[in-house]
């Protein structure tokens, strides 16, 4: 088995494993190696913006994941779709930029997360941002991230907002300003009416440093030990099993899904879980895998006689054809959508702190992740709960590293969860009736349609058709407890030389998307060994 060794070793190129690789090899003096287990990102799919439509219906750029079966939803098996390739998910997402509640970061800070609260995460969120409309007291122009209002938006848009206006709501042009409630636009990682992932902005422009080396199309398959110090990784590339040795450190980037199950697979993690799956055990750390949190999401769906809607109908395709020639031409059109144009946030009380509902808008009728066309015109409002209470779990299914681990997210598992969700499925049925959007649907419904009226029949509804909205965080918890994966610098506990940087060090759930915190997740694990570079590692106790 052939080897060779890097100072770093950085699992994942998604949101975080892309920050870090540019963060460390800007040091000529270490060397630095990327490990991506997807294909290179270069693909019109990508870069295109309405290409996320085949970026979820394909396996291409896509681990194409199913969860267990749900218990409290009917016994489905949900469609996981997580990025594959250069930018991990921020290469297949709907580009949506967005930093979560102040409040959410204090909450980690106070629960055993010191140097995690918005005060010291907020820098770094300005510091990475290049927004089109400028700077100002809450955004950064001089960043890597381009952060743009989407050009050309759909005017089903403008009439959503409207209609939550009209509904209660107030109107909020920036979720990332002084208020994150209210209804509005989303800004979106775009630049020139392109896609901008992670990979677009941190590795294209360092892909000639000497001292980087990136590969893709490798998959780990474990992380090496020496006693309690990691010592590199196993990977396969090409076919072919190989050692590449780790200097200094192993940072995993896999995100919520892929980062626990390489540290199982590893040995590390819960000693019974490991022996039902054939590990041996190497460290024991009880909460590798538990603490599963996601955004369950349920749709409000109403036909559009505008014409502005994206549909399956008689003109659908001389118009995709008209559209994707005119976005050849000149980057504008239909093609440019994000697809989630629109949204906002929403508290369920008015004695609520921060917003429990999140709203995301499509100008078009979307089921099943738009994997299967639905025929017609119409308008989509996505419904999540931003805090659930419900806690999952990520095990292993052998000790085949290249078997798929179980999904287990336990969705509406806590009781409380389905209450909030069941409210927020009102409030955006109640926006979708106003009359903005009224006015474009004559007034009618499809989903969940009016024969679904009192409580249990939308309960019914809730259980048949919620899907993710692609959030999973929590199973290698940042604490300082028993269950804590990893301490507040994001080293794993108990192992020298091991860090997890990703979606899966958060301690709870943010209230919105998650690329963005992840990408700050990154900046603060390579801050953290940049500090630490010339002092002794010190493993957890």
């Amino acid at each position: 088995m052939s080897s060779e060794s890097f100072d770093y070793v950085v699992v994942g190129a998604g949101s975080a494993g892309a920050v870090i690789a540019n963060r460390l090899s800007a040091d000529p003096q270490v060397r630095v190696c990327l490990l991506e287990a997807g294909k290179p990102d270069k693909s019109r799919m990508i870069d295109t913006p309405l290409g996320i439509v085949g970026l979820l219906r394909f396996r291409t750029y896509n681990w194409y994941y199913y969860t267990a079966p749900q218990a409290e939803l009917n016994g489905r098996r949900l469609y996981w779709p997580r990025g594959k390739t250069l930018g991990g998910s921020s290469s297949i997402n709907a580009m949506i930029y967005m930093r979560g509640h102040p409040e959410d970061y204090d909450e980690w800070r106070d629960l055993g997360a010191p140097g995690w609260g918005w005060d010291d995460v907020f820098p770094l969120f300005r510091a990475m941002e290049r927004n089109e409309r400028g700077a100002d007291a809450f955004h950064g122009d001089a960043g890597e991230l381009n952060v743009a209002d989407l050009g050309n938006p759909n005017p089903l848009g403008a009439a959503f907002v409207r209609a939550g206006v009209e509904a209660g709501l107030p109107a909020n042009a920036d979720f990332n300003g002084a208020v994150q409630e209210g209804v509005g636009p989303y800004q979106v990682t775009q630049r020139d009416g392109k896609r901008f992932s992670a990979s677009r902005a941190f590795l294209d422009g360092i892909r000639q440093r000497a001292n980087l080396r990136i590969e893709t199309g490798a998959h780990v398959a474990r992380v090496l030990l020496e006693g309690t110090r990691a010592v590199g990784v196993e990977v396969r590339i090409g076919g072919a099993m190989r050692r590449i040795g780790a200097r200094r450190e192993v940072i995993l980037c896999g995100g919520a899904i892929n980062s626990p199950q390489l540290l199982m697979l590893s040995g590390i993690g819960p000693r019974a879980a490991l022996a039902r799956a054939g590990v041996e055990l190497a460290h024991e750390l009880p909460g590798v895998g538990a603490n599963l949190q996601d955004h369950l999401d349920v749709s409000v769906i109403v036909p559009d006689r505008s014409g502005n809607s994206v549909g399956v109908a008689g003109n659908t395709l001389p118009r995709a054809v008209a559209a994707f020639f005119e976005y050849r031409r000149k980057g504008t059109g239909m093609f440019q959508s994000n697809a989630a144009e629109a949204g906002g946030f929403a508290r369920l009380t008015p004695e609520s702190r921060r917003p429990e509902i999140q709203f995301h808008f499509l100008p078009t009728i979307l089921r099943d992740h738009g994997r299967k066309p639905v025929w017609g015109h119409g308008m989509t409002l996505h419904c999540c709960q931003l805090r659930p209470k419900s806690r999952g779990s990520i095990t292993l299914r052998s000790a085949d590293p290249f078997a798929e681990p179980v999904i287990d997210p336990a969705y509406l598992s806590h009781a409380d969860d389905l209450g909030e969700l069941l409210a927020g499925l009102k409030l955006g049925r109640r926006i979708m009736a106003s009359p903005a959007i009224a006015a474009l649907s004559g007034g009618r419904e499809i989903d969940p349609g009016p024969a679904r009226q009192d409580d249990a029949a939308l309960v019914d509804f809730i259980r048949a058709s919620a899907e993710t909205i692609y959030h999973p965080v929590g199973t290698c918890r940042m604490g300082q407890d028993e269950m804590a994966v990893v301490d507040d610098r994001l080293r794993v506990r108990g192992i020298d030389g091991l860090r997890v940087a990703d979606a899966s060090i958060m301690p709870r759930l943010i209230g919105g998307n998650t690329n963005a915190p992840c990408m700050v997740i990154g900046e603060k694990a390579a801050g953290f060994i940049r500090a630490e570079r010339n002092e002794p590692a010190a493993a957890m106790v």
